[in-house]
């Protein structure tokens, strides 16, 4: 298949084969998932005035990155027994979430980090003062542009995919997970206080992905229950994962830099539990993830694969 600009794998919210559900390839589908987003997104941020902010914007959110958020939107769309089309809007809409957030979390002030995606951080190229800015102009966007690019969806459920989407990045969410583990720096933390962290600074984007997806869809409520289990279990077991990488990847991998958790005396699973104790829980969260989706049969394939992805991944 020649990725394109349509979605070839609507078969996923039919019957399948179980021969095609072996053949399942991940990377395909991830890589059209990925061209399909970054096309939209190349078009919905253009240059423009004042240029100095749209060229921040754009730096950051046309970096690279694996558009891991927005797959796992359009997944739980099809796993809801939607289509592709429809999430893409609010696939676009998360992946500038997710900048905005890196924006902010690379800021001196925050995490304090030089290098994003194997480049500069926005705040080293443009200075903090716009990369606070775009940061900002980034979340305002991501709303509007999913409200004026989202179609055929009935009102109930746009207004329920804002509340989620606007509870994930805020205090409930994204800012309240940063500002406890700001609070941690350099202090003992118990396993509690921990896993909030990592459910709210990192998870609750995944969720947002996944649950946004589903509701798109006018999945029914144990699909939806039964994906915002996945989807937790999921993005806590992605920031072990991240911890992992921290302590034991390099710069040229991560595309960030490494140890600066340890530096900065921050709370992670490695530092409380140790490297085998954090794999461990890292393996079980992503099975017990996946056990969540036995009843939703081969529409949930993709969102298994990323979850054994999630587990094995190196950056």
């Amino acid at each position: 298949m020649t990725p394109g600009a349509s979605f070839p794998f609507m078969l996923y919210s039919g019957e399948l084969r179980a021969e095609a559900v072996a053949e399942f390839d991940l990377a395909e589908y991830l890589h059209h998932r990925q061209e399909i987003v970054n096309n939209e997104l190349e078009r919905a941020v253009l240059p423009a005035y004042p240029e100095q902010l749209f060229d921040s914007m754009r730096y950051s959110l046309m970096s690279g990155g694996k558009r891991l958020r927005p797959a796992l939107c359009i997944a739980g769309c099809e796993a809801g027994g939607g289509t592709a089309e429809t999430a893409l809007a609010c696939a676009c809409a998360l992946e500038m979430l997710h900048t905005a957030t890196l924006i902010h979390d690379d800021l001196p002030a925050m995490d304090n980090d030089d290098y994003r995606r194997g480049r500069l951080s926005n705040h080293k190229v443009f200075g903090e003062a716009i990369a606070l800015l775009a940061g900002d102009a980034l979340l305002a966007y991501s709303l509007e542009f999913l409200m004026l690019n989202t179609r055929g969806v009935p009102p109930d459920r746009m207004l329920r995919v804002m509340q989620i989407l606007i509870q994930m990045v805020g205090v409930d969410g994204a800012v309240g997970g940063q500002v406890v583990d700001l609070s941690y720096e350099g202090r003992d933390i118990d396993l509690e206080t921990l896993e909030y962290i990592h459910t709210h600074k990192t998870g609750a984007l995944l969720v947002a992905a996944v649950v946004t997806g589903a509701v798109l869809a006018g999945a029914d409520e144990d699909t939806i229950t039964r994906l915002r289990s996945y989807a937790q279990k999921l993005g806590l077991a992605f920031q072990i994962v991240d911890d992992i990488l921290d302590v034991t990847s390099t710069r040229e991998v991560l595309g960030k830099t490494p140890h600066k958790d340890e530096q900065a005396g921050k709370a992670t699973f490695p530092r409380l539990l140790g490297l085998d104790a954090s794999r461990r829980r890292a393996a079980e969260l992503i099975t017990d993830a996946k056990r969540d989706l036995a009843p939703l049969g081969v529409r949930a394939v993709p969102l298994l694969a990323i979850a054994d992805f999630v587990g094995v991944r190196m950056s």
